[in-house]
């Protein structure tokens, strides 16, 4: 199939893509950069929207900057920035390390970081490495900028708490102490579909004990979050076996799974509990 037919707007300024996107809001107008989940949906006449403002001469937001505690990731930056590490920061290498696990390569070559946090799959590798960070998300419009934060943002499948003229413009990533480490593992039926759960975590060891433990999940709920319970059982204790057996257990009585013709609950309970140890057991490494 083919698209609906669009009026096409093709912006120089932030300014004046925000403009736009004022007056065609209320159309379903919808912005453009990456265009991997918009297209297709679009190809399908999912989503037909009756205007499209596409950023991609708007200048400065292909830009990633580190001011030395904060990594923030322009609109148009693609999944392939991060190909190699764009910082020395451990959270670089974390990135490039999540990166290869998103779609295929050509994707990667298109879609953007920011593009995926306004998609809001819950399946994202994106997603789930805002809601780990405690990213910040910077929402703009011609009101003004709003900072919405990672717990805040997501509000279902798919949904977000972004206004229908909002632009999210930026991603704003805490970068990572200088002896953090991490983990990252996702279960899929084949290389480059979408994961059916995943499982992202982060900790510092003080004196032999984990320390700062952040440990979230994807894909198996509405949106990507955090597991304090999990953290909890990780805070204090010595990393191995016992210890990322006990969180990945917790992650998994706690979260409210998903279902689908595939998949049942106690399915996902078992997906969360092993990507959540295989995660752990990477980071421990």
């Amino acid at each position: 199939m083919k698209p609906a037919p669009f009026v096409h707007h093709v912006p120089r300024t932030l300014d004046e893509a925000l403009a736009i996107l004022s007056q065609v809001a209320g159309q379903d107008g919808r912005v453009l950069a990456g265009g991997q989940s918009l297209v297709p949906i679009m190809a399908f006449r999912l989503a037909k929207p009756a205007h499209l403002i596409d950023i991609n001469a708007v200048e400065g937001l292909d830009k990633i900057a580190n001011d030395g505690t904060t990594l923030t990731i322009g609109a148009r930056v693609r999944h392939a920035a991060f190909h190699k590490p764009v910082t020395d920061n451990p959270l670089g290498a974390l990135l490039s390390f999540v990166a290869r696990h998103i779609a295929h390569y050509p994707i990667r070559m298109r879609g953007t970081f920011c593009g995926s946090l306004a998609h809001a799959d819950p399946s994202s590798e994106w997603c789930l490495t805002a809601a780990t960070l405690d990213a910040t998300m910077v929402a703009r419009s011609t009101r003004g900028v709003r900072e919405i934060a990672a717990p805040d943002y997501f509000d279902g499948i798919m949904s977000t708490v972004l206004e229908e003229d909002e632009l999210l413009s930026e991603v704003r990533l805490p970068l990572l102490a200088a002896d953090a480490k991490f983990g990252f593992n996702e279960f899929s039926r084949r290389a480059g579909d979408f994961a059916m759960s995943a499982s992202l975590v982060t900790y510092r060891l003080e004196d032999g004990r984990i320390a700062e433990a952040h440990v979230g999940v994807g894909g198996a709920e509405p949106s990507p979050r955090r597991i304090p319970e999990a953290e909890a059982a990780l805070n204090g204790q010595t990393p191995g076996d016992a210890a990322f057996r006990a969180a990945a257990q917790a992650a998994s009585e706690a979260i409210d799974p998903l279902e689908d013709h595939q998949t049942d609950a106690a399915y996902r309970r078992d997906l969360v509990r092993a990507v959540v140890r295989r995660a752990l057991e990477h980071a421990a490494a």
